[in-house]
Parts: C-alpha cells; structure tokens; sequence
C-alpha cells in the first residue's frame, strides 16, 4: 500500500510545491510590479520637483554688424582706413542683459547711427568655437580667447584704438544713457586725456553725498579698513555709491532687501564709499585716501560698484554694470564659499549654483 500511494503522495507534494510556487512568484511579481510602480512615481514626482528656469531670451543680433574672418589685426586696420575704431562683443546664449543691450541700446537710432558711422562692430560667443586671431597674431577659439581676456560677464564690449589697443572695457550692461557716454568719450579718443571716471565728472553733476543710501547691514562708517573687525576672517564687500543714484535704489530696495541676499550680507564686513566723496580714511592697504581718490585709483565708473574681497583683502571679483538678483546673489555666494579658488570661471560657476538650486526644487529667475 504504501508502495501504491507514494506516487499519489508525491503527486499532491508536487501539486502543493507549484500552487506554492505559483503563489509565491504571484506575490513576488505583485510586489515587483508595486515596487517598479512606486519607483516610477517617485522618479516623476522628483523630476516634477525640479526647479523652473526663467528670465533666459534670445537674442537676434543686428545684420548690419561687421562679418569677419576674425583675424583682428586686418580688422582694426580696415576700420582704421575708414576712420572707425573696433568694438569686440562677447555674448552668450539666453542671455537678458545681452538682449537688453540689443532691443534697448541699439534700438535707439542716434546709438545705432554712432556705432555705424564710428565704428565696427564684432560679435563673439563666449562659448564659441569659431577660430580667432588676435591682434598679436595668437591664434584661439572664441570660448579661449574670451577665457585670456578673462570674460566673466556677458555682454562684454571692448573698444579697441587704431593700434590694437583697449582704449575702454565694459564688463556688463549699461543702459542706454550711461552707453551714450561711452561712445562719446570713446569716439573722440579721449582715452589720452583722462580716464572714463574723471570724464563722467565732468558731464555729470555729483550728487552731494549727504543722500547716499543709509542701510542696517552696513557693517560701520568707513574710517580705517586696515583694523576692520573681520580682517582675516570675513570678506570684504565695498558698494561705491553716489547720491540721487536710482539703480543703487535699486539694488538696495530690489536686490539687497531679499532674505537670500541678507544672509549672505551677514557673511561679509560691508562698507559703503562715496564714489565722489572728499572725506579720508585707510584704504586696505594703508592709504589714505578720500572716497573720489580711491574710485579713481580702482577705476570705478560706475554706481552701484560692487568690489568683493576675501578675508585678507585680495580683489575676487567686481560688479561693475546693472545686475538683477541672482547675479548679484551668486557673486556674493561665490566669494564666501570659497569657489572662486576651485573654479575662475564665474560664468560655469552661476551655471553651477543655478543647476543645484533647480535639483532642490528651487525657481531660478536670471531676470528677476
């Protein structure tokens, strides 16, 4: 008997074994498939997280700008043989103050009839791959060649002489008011006769300083920046400033008055500088100097200036055109954390720093 039932007893094992296992590999594809599910969620709640990117446009750049092989010798000499100078552009892609600067400076007709009767205008992608050949004959791409002139923001207008030379250098937008002083000085070579600074004193009426812009973070009245309290521990953050100025309006009321930017302010010893003051105090490094001298020896020219400094007083990067909120922020951020000894490149930093806020969930608005 027991002979003739083992097959039987085998036969249910077995039956009991697959009703097992199918119920077993039931479950697991179940909780496979809950599993996949839940991870398939969580990968679209995650990418539905991602921070926005606003404030980028397109910009279409005039056609009557001059088309070049790039070899900039042959260039100022052409442009020279026609009584011009030579203006270089940098740009980059989706970049705001590179289209304000198209679809409101060279909107305006007296603007864009100085450029064209008075100079040649060339355009360059910071990031381009275009091959260019200097004045003096070295050959780049136009991403190496903005990197040797140490392009950090875009736009960036040089305005050669009839030698090659820099006769002046905007690092960022200027509105068209401040831009019309530019090609005025630049177009009559005044470049030989006084800096761009002691020009705009003498076209501009100095605000008296007793307007200037009084603010909480400001770390104390500049007397003697040689014993400030955060030497060697804290940055420095000078703003260079003028009475009745609106963009330093601005950029207190706009910018510096957002919870970000008041934080990363507590990270600095800040100082305010009367850009045409006549009062004296210790510079960083001992001079002393009244607020007009020490502009005029950095070469400030314009109100807001931004110069960031890191704790022992080495210049790290400046500000020195109109900037909205996140660019103002990221220098401030790129100074304090240091990434500026790690990474020269502002422009891949603030991509950085942009890239990160938007993992974590963040709104990043490049014109806001």
């Amino acid at each position: 008997m027991h002979s003739l039932n083992a097959p039987l007893l085998i036969k249910h094992q077995k039956s009991a074994h697959i009703a097992l296992s199918s119920s077993l590999g039931s479950l697991i594809l179940t909780v496979l498939l809950c599993m996949g599910l839940t991870g398939f969620v969580a990968a679209e709640e995650s990418s539905a997280k991602k921070g926005e990117f606003l404030g980028a446009m397109d910009t279409v750049y005039p056609d009557w700008f001059k088309v070049s092989f790039m070899e900039l010798e042959e260039d100022v000499a052409e442009a020279a043989a026609e009584g011009k100078r030579l203006m270089l552009l940098f740009h980059q892609d989706g970049c705001p103050y590179c289209n304000a600067f198209v679809e409101k400076n060279l909107a305006q007709k007296d603007i864009e009839d100085t450029l064209k009767t008075k100079f040649d205008v060339i355009e360059f992608n910071m990031w381009g791959d275009r091959e260019v050949v200097s004045v003096e004959g070295k050959t780049y791409t136009e991403k190496e060649f903005a990197k040797a002139l140490s392009v950090q923001f875009t736009p960036t207008v040089l305005f050669l002489t009839e030698e090659g030379q820099l006769a002046l250098r905007l690092n960022g937008y200027y509105g068209p008011d401040r831009f019309r002083h530019v090609l005025d000085y630049v177009s009559n070579k005044m470049e030989g006769e006084q800096t761009f600074t002691d020009y705009l004193e003498s076209r501009t009426e100095p605000a008296s300083s007793k307007t200037l812009i009084n603010r909480e973070y400001y770390t104390g009245p500049i007397t003697d920046l040689t014993n400030r309290s955060g030497k060697g521990d804290k940055p420095l953050l000078l703003l260079f400033e003028q009475g009745s100025c609106k963009n330093c309006e601005t950029l207190h009321d706009k910018v510096m008055s957002q919870p970000e930017s008041q934080e990363l302010l507590s990270r600095f010893d800040v100082f305010q500088v009367d850009m045409w003051g006549r009062d004296s105090f210790e510079t960083i490094n001992g001079s002393k100097l009244t607020g007009r001298e020490w502009a005029k020896e950095l070469g400030v020219n314009y109100a807001p200036t931004l110069i960031l400094f890191d704790a022992d007083g080495t210049e790290v990067i400046r500000s020195e055109a109109f900037f909205k909120s996140f660019h103002v922020q990221s220098m401030m951020d790129y100074v304090t954390s240091g990434s500026w000894r790690e990474q020269p490149s502002f422009q891949r930093y603030i991509s950085a720093r942009a890239d990160e806020h938007r993992e974590e969930g963040k709104t990043v608005n490049i014109w806001d």
